[in-house]
């Protein structure tokens, strides 16, 4: 597929659904936004859980330092999928949740874990 000189795809052609090639320029905002460790499992929680605390979290991952879990949520906060909503208590209280981009997200890895899963199951047979 032609690039533009910025080095992706035009956007006639990555909505060319007519062709055989497939459009990878997608894949580059999808590889920043959840190829980090720990985003993927930081979605797939707290979507499951709906709103969690910042040591639930921690506690649920298990082995994240609480430096990169930090790190994580603010940057999921950043690309718009994790909201954070701070109350004014004492002690202060922090909850995460998914923002509508975050639930779509989060739906869209449902096919791909369905996969893993039965190809899983498969081997082990």
């Amino acid at each position: 597929m032609k690039k533009e000189s910025n080095g992706h795809c035009t956007k006639t052609q990555c909505m060319n659904k007519g062709g055989t090639d497939i459009c990878l320029c997608p894949l580059d905002g999808v590889i920043h936004i959840i190829g980090k460790k720990w985003a993927l499992l930081i979605i797939s929680i707290v979507g499951n859980r709906k709103k969690l605390r910042f040591n639930e979290i921690k506690e649920l991952l298990g082995d994240i330092s609480p430096k990169t879990l930090t790190d994580r949520l603010k940057e999921l906060e950043t690309l718009g999928l994790i909201q954070r909503e701070a109350f004014s208590e004492i002690p202060p209280r922090v909850e995460y949740s998914l923002t509508k981009d975050g639930i779509e997200v989060r739906d869209a890895m449902i096919p791909l874990m369905e996969w893993i899963c039965k190809k899983e199951d498969q081997n082990n047979l």
